[in-house]
């Protein structure tokens, strides 16, 4: 099977050059976005306004049910952002001439990490080192020579799970369409098309969901100990 044509591919080939052409692309459509609407901010809101208050209160309710409404109103802003930008990101990728910068390893292990060290940040600044890392001893004090190295490599594997469930999926959504528009360049596969933007919505979901999750345990600590 060869190379995916991108539109980028024709100023340079360089992978690295391709990968940082669609990651801009997509953090540059995620500003443009977020700035058409908060430029013109009505009482009644309208147009990409709307839609963007609609985002980001579905991000606060879907936080709400994970951590609480303090929490996750305090977390919305990150979480948004993240949605909105691997969202973008995922949906690139469906338009021949572009690659989904997400099909690419590099920007789902950034992200992965980038969730990993803020959750523990955040647990570390909201309880304190000792308190913090106490809770990955468990309840039980005669396991935990069992528990910590048990936990240690629960909470590594995070990075290894962010990272693979969402390149993934996309990595393979991008086949998918590859080998549809060969098969059949004349038309237009609306169908698959269709699913194609399903499930670059629901992996931007997914990885949100979960940066909740992981930030909702790093802050609920106290509880499991």
């Amino acid at each position: 099977m060869g190379e995916l044509f991108t539109f980028f591919g024709l100023i340079s080939e360089d992978k690295t050059f391709i990968f940082m052409s669609h990651m801009l692309l997509s953090a540059g459509i995620a500003l443009i976005l977020a700035r058409v609407a908060m430029s013109n901010l009505q009482l009644v809101p309208k147009g990409t306004q709307n839609l963007m208050e609609a985002y980001v209160q579905g991000v606060w309710s879907m936080g709400t049910d994970v951590m609480g409404r303090l929490h996750a109103r305090k977390y919305v802003a990150l979480v948004a952002t993240i949605g909105l930008f691997v969202g973008i990101a995922n949906i690139i990728g469906i338009f021949p001439g572009f690659e989904a910068p997400t099909a690419m390893l590099e920007m789902p292990l950034a992200l992965a990490l980038t969730v990993f060290v803020y959750y523990n940040y955040v647990g570390i600044k909201e309880h304190g080192l000792l308190l913090y890392l106490k809770h990955f001893l468990g309840p039980v004090w005669w396991l935990y020579w069992l528990m910590f190295p048990i936990e240690i490599v629960s909470h590594i594997s995070r990075i290894i799970s962010l990272t693979f469930r969402l390149f993934g999926n996309v990595k393979g959504d991008d086949m998918f369409l590859m080998v549809i528009l060969m098969l059949a360049p004349w038309i237009l596969p609306i169908v698959p098309f269709a699913l194609l933007t399903f499930m670059a919505f629901l992996q931007a979901f997914i990885f949100m969901m979960l940066t909740y999750v992981y930030l909702g345990g790093s802050l609920l600590v106290d509880e499991t100990i």
